[in-house]
């Protein structure tokens, strides 16, 4: 099946500055999940610090849920993370058959940690994720122009697009979403995943025109307006000062459609197939904030250390300073 290709979406601070090689191995890409939130003490969860490496997400689930002899779906994890990285999260697992973690024995899986919570762990339920990225550089890059352009995006953040992930190897979720909405019938998880590509790539479009615009990170009439590090959000009915101010300091951003039962955004047979399955139109920041964002350079290349909002992607970030070598 031939791939599909994703448009090249503008970048808002130039362009790349350099090639470098990503993912060479998954210690060049680190995550640690950030809860934001304390721990019960006891109740009937297990919560299970974990590094994984070369492994996903729902695959440790699996393997989780098989070790304690429970369902699946009773496994809880608050966000999907990378397969080709080290990552560190959380996950929930009930106690019902008293597992003695001690004896766990999964390849590429290491627990780290173990809590006690009242409830099971929710998707989205973390705060934030923290990335720790090895750029492999055959050249040394003008040094004095990554560490303006790390500046500019410290101090401004990124267009907040979904990444490349999110829509499949060669593009493969959108061959899914145009089956789904050419009246194909699919299974739960695979029709979850058609509109999950739907709203991204309509949400990366609107976002485009704004980056092009030059208002990505800035509010025009209409607009909603997300509260930094929330998913609060309210009207903008009028631009004045005290908002501009605000949204000058980072402290709110303005938000962009996820588009859902009578958005009038992208192909009619997207729209009428999200009408007919009655999604809920929402919301989505165009700005991203990097957070704490610092780098080093050394004869291998480029690591970048930075924090994200849950919810967002490392290669928005990534892609306003380098391209991937192929």
């Amino acid at each position: 099946m031939s791939s599909v290709d994703l448009p090249n979406w503008p970048r808002a601070h130039g362009p790349p500055l350099f090639v470098a090689g990503l993912r060479t191995v998954p210690q060049d890409f680190q995550v640690t999940e950030q809860l934001g939130w304390e721990f019960s003490g006891d109740g009937e969860h297990d919560y299970l610090w974990i590094e994984k490496t070369g492994a996903n997400t729902e695959w440790v689930a699996q393997q989780l849920a098989l070790f304690a002899n429970v369902p699946a779906k009773d496994i809880g994890y608050a966000g999907l993370k990378d397969r080709n990285a080290v990552t560190k999260q959380w996950f929930s697992i009930p106690r019902w058959n008293a597992p003695v973690w001690e004896q766990l024995d999964v390849e590429g899986v290491q627990v780290l940690d173990v809590q006690r919570h009242l409830r099971k762990l929710r998707r989205g339920a973390h705060r934030a994720n923290t990335f720790r990225i090895l750029l492999r550089l055959d050249e040394r890059p003008d040094i004095a122009a990554m560490e303006k352009r790390l500046a500019v995006i410290k101090s401004e953040g990124v267009p907040n697009y979904f990444g490349e992930q999110r829509f499949g190897r060669d593009g493969g979720n959108l061959r899914l979403a145009n089956d789904w909405s050419s009246g194909r019938r699919l299974p739960r998880h695979k029709r979850s995943l058609a509109i999950s590509t739907i709203r991204s790539f309509l949400f990366n479009e609107v976002l485009a025109k704004r980056v092009q615009e030059g208002t990505w990170n800035q509010f025009v009439i209409g607009d909603l307006a997300n509260l930094d590090g929330t998913g609060s959000v309210f009207d903008v009915p009028e631009i004045d000062e005290d908002l501009q101010r605000r949204c000058k300091e980072m402290d709110v951003h303005p938000a962009g459609v996820l588009a859902g039962d009578g958005s009038k955004i992208g192909p009619e047979n997207w729209q009428n197939a999200l009408g007919k399955a009655r999604v809920e139109p929402g919301s989505r920041s165009l700005r991203l904030p990097v957070r704490d964002l610092s780098s080093e350079i050394n004869e291998i290349g480029l690591t970048l250390s930075f924090t994200l909002d849950r919810g967002t992607f490392a290669t928005a970030v990534l892609r306003e300073l380098c391209v991937a070598a192929e």
